[in-house]
């Protein structure tokens, strides 16, 4: 059964599931990596939710405030093993709903164009496409995209 806990950054399964996510995403981003590892740092992050299966952390996400308004969604993971099983969706769920419960109003995130399973999450999650914003403004790899969670 999958449980979803509300913790933050020092989280040891957070902490490996993350590990996991940058070697993934060293892979896919190439000579971009190095670009995007500088705004994925997870210290002082204090909203992350870490999904377990049983006693093993098998998918996380977090997030940090964009604006009074809007929360960023981040280090969105879920273990090859365990995909397509609804892990990243419950993550992103719980998520929402911690924000939510903030009076946050809105998420926003950024992915990458060589993330197709997570655009396709997203989209499926109800985000729409939004102009990049902030540091991925004008880069060609990055999609970001908005949800009102009002």
């Amino acid at each position: 059964m999958l449980s979803l806990i509300r913790t933050t950054s020092e989280n040891p399964g957070f902490r490996a599931l993350i590990t996991l996510l940058d070697q993934d995403l060293a892979i896919r981003d190439g000579a971009d990596h190095g670009f995007y590892a500088q705004f994925n740092k997870i210290d002082k992050i204090n909203h992350a939710v870490v999904a377990y299966q049983g006693d093993e952390p098998v998918g996380c996400g977090a997030y940090k405030e964009f604006t009074p308004e809007a929360v960023e969604i981040k280090r969105m993971f879920v273990l090859p093993t365990h995909r397509g099983q609804g892990v990243a969706g419950a993550v992103l769920a719980e998520l929402e709903r911690w924000a939510r419960e903030l009076n946050y109003t809105a998420c926003v995130l950024e992915t990458g164009k060589k993330q197709p399973e997570a655009i396709r999450l997203y989209e499926k999650s109800g985000y729409s496409l939004t102009p990049n914003y902030g540091q991925y403004v004008g880069i060609e790899n990055s999609v970001c995209m908005r949800k009102s969670v009002n």
